[in-house]
């Protein structure tokens, strides 16, 4: 006896979806990340390096220099994050449209690095808005970011659609 069930599609009901469905699709946003580059200190050379011809991270499908946030889906922050700048920071996240990752790139944006007993100097980029990766170093290397994007990228390809696009936590 044959049941004949709902055809599942992406969205609310998304866990039901096929496998093949869901590979497709975070596969295309895995591999087509547009970059809004919020550079603040010298961590910002070295992201400048990462993708000149030597580093190349387009060969990972990221797109560094998105026109503005409301066309980036990754924001890499590196450099000091300031308790003037971060208001800024939070504001340019929450224009970004979902899904929205982050980079923390530098020991700077990661907790404050060397200025992190200054009065001024946000304790880490993770106090405002939330980071999916972090990259260590100071200053780090363009190879760190390049296996932080790695990482970005596996974490995209095991997410679940359902949990994404209601809010929750993948």
């Amino acid at each position: 006896m044959a049941v004949n069930l709902p055809m599942p599609t992406v969205g609310p009901v998304s866990r039901l979806a096929p496998k093949p469905m869901k590979f497709v699709l975070n596969w295309g946003r895995r591999y087509s990340l547009w970059v809004f580059n919020f550079g603040l200190a010298c961590c910002a050379i070295e992201f400048i390096s990462t993708s000149m011809s030597r580093h190349d991270f387009i060969r990972f499908g990221v797109i560094p220099f998105a026109n503005g946030p409301r066309q980036a889906d990754l924001m890499i922050v590196s450099g000091t994050v300031t308790d003037k700048m971060a208001p800024a920071v939070k504001r340019l996240y929450e224009q970004m449209p979902d899904p929205k990752y982050v980079i923390s790139f530098g020991a700077c944006s990661n907790c404050g690095g060397p200025y992190w007993d200054s009065y001024c100097v946000t304790k880490g980029v993770d106090q405002i808005i939330p980071v999916d990766v972090y990259v260590p170093g100071c200053p780090p290397r363009p190879e760190a970011l390049l296996h932080g994007i790695m990482k970005l990228q596996e974490k995209i390809a095991a997410e679940s659609l359902g949990d994404r696009y209601q809010g929750g936590e993948a």
